[in-house]
């Protein structure tokens, strides 16, 4: 039994993935907090939770809410979070961290100064063969890594007609596609090859210069609809990857390959599963999600045995799991189990080296 208590600031779909996740655990929800007391009502009503905030310093003020979790348009990160910090609050906050690199840099550094749990919901990590993936690295069952390669693509801004508040770079940051879901995806693969990307060569499109915003409105796009990027990592290993959010018929496809001198590895979102493994002078074989085959760590992250499906919810059940399990620990100078203000940080600091690197068609190096 978690002895935390979280409260939610945001009513879209990650504000219901997290109370899900939440409950899934048994974590008591206090309230919720939306961008007016009436959405705020109606939202806790919904959610099933006692109590509608007024507005955040309403529930910041409120001493039985230990942790707060951020699921609020972009540009309202860094404000929320450094004000839940300054009080007293742990944070879980949606990816971005922040808007820029200077703002993620002051987070981090508040967060070093608080004993308290400082996380961004890089979720997708805790797929259970995502770890395993990376337990397997570790052990040297590819032996030396030879390059990296993968995609994240969907198809729910295909059309002109298409609009959400994230192609508004006021609201969502300059970039859309990279800093939405590439970042998900380069999370997973330096999580998994225990490396950072280093430098970065990147070309960006936007498809749509302009999108159908309201009724017989439209409005400028400034935000990129796909991009593909070339990287290397700290010690030299090559990587590429492609993003899109125009690609039809891909509603949430992630895929990875890492291709080492023993032999390789293949994940696919839309098999979550399944994790391929492919030989020179052997079969290639595939290893399902199964706790009693695969390395303890990361078995330990499978709630449900060989042959029973764990997805997309399952990911932020674990990645919370994490991170109320080292709140329940106190101790905040121990490694951190989950995807940390360091991070976020970090992949603000890679979307500025991407766009850079597309603005002036060169090499960039990260941070």
């Amino acid at each position: 039994m978690y002895r935390a208590t979280a409260a939610i600031a945001g009513s879209g779909f990650m504000g219901g993935a997290h109370l899900e996740a939440l409950r899934r655990l048994g974590i008591p929800v206090k309230g919720v907090v939306c961008s007016t007391h009436e959405k705020a009502v109606k939202t806790a009503k919904d959610y099933g939770v006692s109590t509608a905030y007024a507005d955040y310093d309403t529930l910041l003020a409120d001493t039985e809410v230990t942790a707060v979790h951020l699921c609020v348009p972009n540009n309202l990160h860094f404000s929320m979070a450094r004000e839940a910090l300054e009080a007293g609050k742990h944070v879980m906050c949606e990816k971005p961290l922040a808007m820029t690199s200077d703002e993620s840099a002051e987070l981090l550094a508040l967060s070093a100064q608080k004993d308290l749990a400082a996380g961004v919901c890089y979720n997708l990590r805790f797929y259970p063969l995502n770890l395993q993936a990376r337990e397997m690295v570790a052990a040297q069952e590819l032996g030396r890594l030879f390059h990296v390669n993968g995609c994240y693509i969907q198809d729910w801004l295909q059309h002109a007609t298409d609009y959400n508040w994230r192609v508004d770079s006021k609201a969502g940051g300059a970039l859309r596609a990279i800093a939405d879901i590439g970042t998900h995806w380069m999370d997973m693969v330096q999580m998994i090859t225990g490396q950072k990307i280093d430098k970065v060569f990147a070309d960006l499109a936007t498809v749509h210069r302009e999108r159908e915003s309201g009724p017989n409105q439209w409005s400028a796009v400034d935000t990129e609809d796909c991009g593909s990027i070339i990287f290397r990592m700290e010690d030299g290993l090559a990587g590429s990857f492609f993003v899109s959010q125009v690609s039809s018929g891909r509603k949430n496809t992630i895929r990875y390959e890492i291709a080492g001198e023993k032999g390789a590895i293949a994940w696919n979102s839309e098999r979550p599963d399944e994790l391929w493994q492919g030989f020179r002078d052997e079969a290639n074989r595939v290893l399902p999600k199964d706790p009693s085959l695969m390395h303890d760590v990361a078995g330990a992250h499978a709630s449900y045995p060989g042959g029973h499906a764990e997805g997309y919810p399952d990911t932020f059940k674990q990645c919370f799991k994490a991170f109320y399990g080292y709140i329940e620990a106190g101790d905040y100078r121990a490694p951190v189990p989950f995807p940390s203000f360091a991070d976020g940080h970090r992949e603000l600091q890679l979307c500025e080296a991407i766009l850079d690197s597309h603005k002036q068609g060169r090499w960039v190096q990260v941070g």
